[in-house]
């Protein structure tokens, strides 16, 4: 039986994550990187798909777990019987392999612990060839290569690894996991005790930069940490997700692979990054944008893979069961060639706000920004599918069409208050002929309020990004009629929908339903503050809050049915919601097009 979403805790070494279940078991690890293929994929099956176990022998959750300060250094404790034992996972930050650590520390008493490992490579499919290399534990299958570290005696048990000890108060025995490629040397052994030591020196001098102090520090803190985990520190690219194909609706197809570097959630997520203080993360996407997007602006991807890959091919994994019987799992992403418009918007958006934090402007980053300009300004009247990557026909989203009037207006704002070179009065003419269609298509007069698409009686809680944008101030009344008709039409039990899948004929082109996305939950909160009903904002933001896990993580999607987490965790686009929301309700500014 799947474990719930809210199990897991995220560790991480800026190349690749893994997710520790409170049962001790690493359930999902991709090796080694983000997007590369799972060694432990038992969250999307069960055991046999591969896992670590190091728990007590006695089995069951652990008693409590933190993380150690503001670090991704994860302390789990079991009170049994026998004593009390804590395990410390971590990986280590270190370019020249990827390490999964875990040290079993004796508190009281002596506990007897069992330690599983599953290695099954390419998504659970392949068994690789174990031996024992010079006392440590050796396993190869084609490309992968992964040694174990212990002192801990192991053997084989039906293709498992397993050992048993018992661990006495003050004793230590750790665990190290390498992976590197087959062919290249064995990599340099990590001292457990010192990676340790790097490790949360490491975070803690990363989040002394941090500039937020406002009410929710603590949990703005913690969703910046993730954030970062979710970079990939040779490129600077961000990943959406540190999982795939999570489903969306518990047993249905709504499972999408979010292991890649989406230009909008990076975009978001560079947002809440400079708004906690953090500018270096910026620099080095816009780099990494600046290689993934050379070439022809027409042939802008919306998602790149973390080193700037462009080919995501979609496909789906048969042998594995998926999360609670969900299926398809899905690896690569077919979205990655739709055409969304706003992502020329998103992208423009995001240079220019690392502009206004600083970052100086290239001759290269200018020559990028002048070249998606052109492609708005031939493009913009064309339907697409949206920043939900609907399957169904493409229509004309209102909120596509406003990211490029954001997009427009951020060139113009270059020329007016930065001095680049750029024909000024040519932008402010197409920046007023968007707004201008835009107000007159997409808005229902009768209704009050902006609908999904041209002609559409949907509506879609990314309308409430519009004043967030500058596209019309806050107090406008047709912000207020479309922040009210989205808050009725969409809500469920307190929090929103993206849109209604059924409305206008089935506008996603999916069977099934989803729960609540908690991204569209954040930005009610911002826009129930912007139209001045701040106790009620606060309320539901308070509300979001209380859907964190114990150590502070979000997923994707709430199921306000089942009152469980679903969809990819940890979702980038939930805590960068929450860094945001918290900002403003703190007196940040809410618009993105402000200065």
């Amino acid at each position: 039986m799947s474990k719930p979403i809210e199990d897991y805790a995220l560790l991480g070494d800026l190349h690749t994550a893994a997710l520790v279940a409170r049962d001790g078991s690493v359930d999902w690890l991709c090796l080694p990187r983000f997007d590369s293929p799972a060694c432990f994929a038992a969250l999307l099956g069960d055991d046999s798909h591969g896992r670590w176990l190091v728990a007590p022998a006695a089995g069951g959750a652990c008693s409590r777990r933190s993380y150690r300060d503001d670090s991704l250094v994860l302390d789990s404790e079991w009170d049994t019987p026998d004593g009390t034992v804590r395990v410390t996972d971590f990986m280590p930050l270190r370019g020249e392999a990827a390490d999964v650590v875990r040290i079993v520390e004796g508190v009281s008493g002596r506990v007897p612990m069992r330690t599983e490992l599953v290695l099954r490579f390419d998504y659970g499919h392949i068994v690789p060839w174990v031996r024992h290399v010079d006392g440590d534990l050796g396993a190869v299958a084609g490309p992968d290569a992964v040694w174990l570290r212990t002192r801990v005696p192991l053997e084989g048990e039906h293709q498992r690894t397993v050992g048993e000890f018992v661990v006495a108060a003050g004793e230590r025995v750790p665990f190290v996991l390498t992976h590197r490629a087959s062919n290249l040397p064995t990599p340099t052994p990590v001292d457990p005790q010192r990676a340790l030591e790097d490790t949360v020196a490491f975070w803690a001098e990363w989040v002394s930069h941090c500039t937020y102090e406002g009410e929710w520090a603590e949990a703005v803190r913690r969703s910046l940490v993730l954030l970062k985990a979710l970079t990939y520190a040779p490129t600077g690219g961000i990943v959406a997700a540190a999982t795939t194909s999570l489903p969306e609706q518990l047993g249905g197809p709504r499972n999408w692979d979010y292991r890649y570097s989406w230009l909008r959630d990076a975009a978001f997520t560079l947002e809440a990054l400079m708004a906690g203080g953090f500018t270096s993360e910026a620099y080095a996407w816009r780099e990494w944008l600046l290689r993934s997007a050379a070439g022809d602006p027409a042939d802008l991807q919306i998602m790149y893979a973390v080193d700037g890959a462009r080919r995501l091919t979609e496909y789906s994994v048969d042998w594995l069961p998926g999360y609670a019987g969900s299926v398809p799992v899905r690896i690569g992403n077919a979205a990655s060639g739709q055409f969304q418009l706003d992502v020329w918007g998103e992208t423009l958006d995001a240079l220019h706000r690392g502009r206004e934090a600083g970052l100086e402007t290239t001759d290269d980053a200018w020559s990028l920004q002048r070249a998606l300009m052109d492609f708005l300004e031939g493009h913009w009247q064309e339907p697409d599918s949206s920043l939900w990557e609907v399957r169904g026909d493409q229509r004309h989203f209102v909120h596509s069409k406003v990211m490029a009037w954001a997009g427009v207006d951020r060139g113009v704002q270059a020329v007016e208050r930065h001095g680049l070179d750029g024909p000024l009065e040519r932008w402010r003419a197409l920046r007023d002929q968007i707004h201008a269609e835009v107000c007159s298509k997409g808005f229902d007069g009768d209704r009050g309020t902006f609908t999904q698409s041209y002609g559409s009686k949907g509506l879609d809680a990314a309308l409430l990004l519009l004043p967030r944008v500058g596209f019309l101030p806050w107090d406008d009344a047709r912000v207020v009629g479309t922040v009210d008709a989205v808050q009725r039409e969409l809500s469920q039990e307190g929090f929103l929908l993206r849109y209604r899948p059924e409305a206008d004929g089935g506008v996603d082109g999916l069977p099934g339903s989803e729960g609540a996305f908690l991204a569209c939950t954040f930005w009610l909160a911002d826009a129930l503050d912007g139209i001045g009903r701040h106790a009620e904002a606060r309320e539901v933001f308070e509300r979001l809050l209380g859907l964190r896990n114990d150590l502070g993580i979000l997923a994707e999607e709430y199921d306000p049915v089942g009152k469980r987490l679903v969809g990819n965790v940890p979702q980038a686009f939930s805590h960068v919601g929450l860094v945001n929301t918290a900002v403003r309700l703190g007196g940040g500014s809410g618009s993105r097009g402000e200065g």
